[in-house]
């Protein structure tokens, strides 16, 4: 079993929930991606389209000037990078610049051209998460009877349509989408399942970083202040064997982890 991965977050937005603004402009963004690489970031998440809960589309020329400048200074700089985003034009021109990853949100849904460009590029990684609309109203989706069990079959449905377009299973990493389309018990209750999801046979990257469900389980609507019960779901989530967490903050994280390689030991 590999060590846990930290991705650290790069918001190049000026509305992301718990950062936005912070790194929107290009030497800001870089600036910050070098400290999480100082931190000990495993891989650098770079997006430039919020997708917190309400939250508009912004234009593809929009996301392309705020993503690209800032992975192609990182990928200088020797880091690993991951672009989030959910358009293939903003996919393909990240590669193009040395990305490595694309975390697409939508799974595909999004831009149905997304999976032939993967497919095509075979030493690329993609991360698809569930997803079930766009922000601006996800949340009226989230209605279920059985969220593990919907979520899991969503799942493994996204899977089946990519491996039908040329997708190489080794280039999947699923993720639950804690927070997109789900309220506060769905969370809590697909984090208790984490064992159900590995059934699916691909790696799990897990994103509960500083998230409203934690919010409302301490009672604050700093983000801020949820980052040490974040902490603890990364020991959590690396205990369980999860292949990667996506956090706000870095070296906490691999503090955490690394206590769990131990006393695995």
């Amino acid at each position: 079993m590999l060590r846990t991965l930290v991705m650290g977050i790069l918001n190049v937005t000026p509305n992301s929930f718990a950062d936005g603004g912070n790194y929107l402009s290009k030497e800001d963004a870089i600036t910050h991606g070098r400290r999480l690489i100082a931190e000990g970031a495993d891989i650098i998440d770079v997006g430039g389209e919020s997708t917190k809960p309400g939250a508009e589309r912004v234009s593809q020329e929009d996301e392309l000037i705020r993503v690209i400048p800032v992975i192609t200074e990182l990928v200088k700089d020797g880091a690993i990078v991951s672009v989030d985003t959910m358009r293939s034009e903003v996919a393909k021109q990240a590669i193009a610049a040395g990305a490595t990853y694309v975390n697409d949100v939508s799974g595909g849904l999004s831009d149905k051209r997304m999976a032939n460009l993967i497919a095509e590029n075979s030493k690329i990684q993609y991360i698809v998460m569930h997803w079930r609309g766009h922000s601006k109203d996800m949340q009226s989706r989230a209605v279920y009877k059985d969220v593990v069990k919907e979520v899991k079959d969503e799942l493994d449905e996204r899977v089946a349509d990519l491996l039908k377009a040329g997708v190489n299973p080794e280039q999947i990493i699923l993720d639950p989408g804690i927070g997109f389309a789900k309220e506060s018990e769905h969370n809590w209750k697909l984090l208790r399942s984490i064992d159900r999801l590995q059934l699916l046979g691909y790696p799990l990257l897990i994103g509960v970083s500083r998230k409203r469900f934690l919010g409302e389980l301490l009672n604050t609507t700093d983000p801020d202040k949820r980052e040490a019960a974040t902490i603890a779901l990364t020991y959590e989530l690396a205990r369980l064997k999860v292949w990667g967490v996506r956090t706000h903050a870095v070296r906490a994280h691999q503090d955490a982890i690394s206590v769990v390689e131990q006393m695995r030991k």
